[in-house]
């Protein structure tokens, strides 16, 4: 399995969590079993390959990272989506900008942080709309410029 459809598969997870948020561990064990890949597979062709382990430790560090780091994630997104309410933001615009700003800030060394942006704009077309993907763009942009461009 690709980083790319591992990372597709943490976005899942963060936007099925944001409707369980008092359940993130029995949604993040569930999702990750060798058995709802099973059932899901039929549905989904991203499930019909089990993540190696490499791949289940990305998946698990993105999740939990996003979940433990919320509040701060959350106050960058307020921060740069500028005339907009979190709450107006669709909840899958949401699971990939939490995504996306959480390796910015915390896998940097792993993850080369225009590809994270890329491939959140790629995310956003595939399961939002254009105007989504070029929302997530300018908010990922901007945070990007402002707090995580070298200069």
């Amino acid at each position: 399995m690709s980083r790319k459809k591992a990372r597709e598969i943490a976005m899942k997870l963060i936007y099925e969590i944001d409707f369980h948020p008092d359940e993130q561990e029995d949604v993040i064990n569930w999702r990750m079993s060798e058995e709802a890949f099973r059932i899901f597979s039929d549905d989904d062709q991203l499930y019909r390959t089990f993540p190696d382990d490499r791949q289940t430790d990305y998946i698990f560090r993105v999740v939990r990272g996003v979940c433990s780091r919320l509040p701060e994630i959350d106050g960058y997104i307020e921060k740069y989506s500028i005339g907009w309410k979190q709450n107006r933001i669709s909840r899958i615009a949401n699971a990939i900008l939490r995504l996306s700003i959480f390796e910015l800030l915390y896998l940097r060394d792993e993850v080369p942080e225009k590809s994270s942006i890329n491939e959140a704009v790629e995310l956003a077309k595939k399961y939002g709309s254009d105007d989504e993907a070029s929302f997530v763009n300018g908010i990922l942009g901007a945070f990007y410029r402002a707090e995580r461009d070298p200069k």
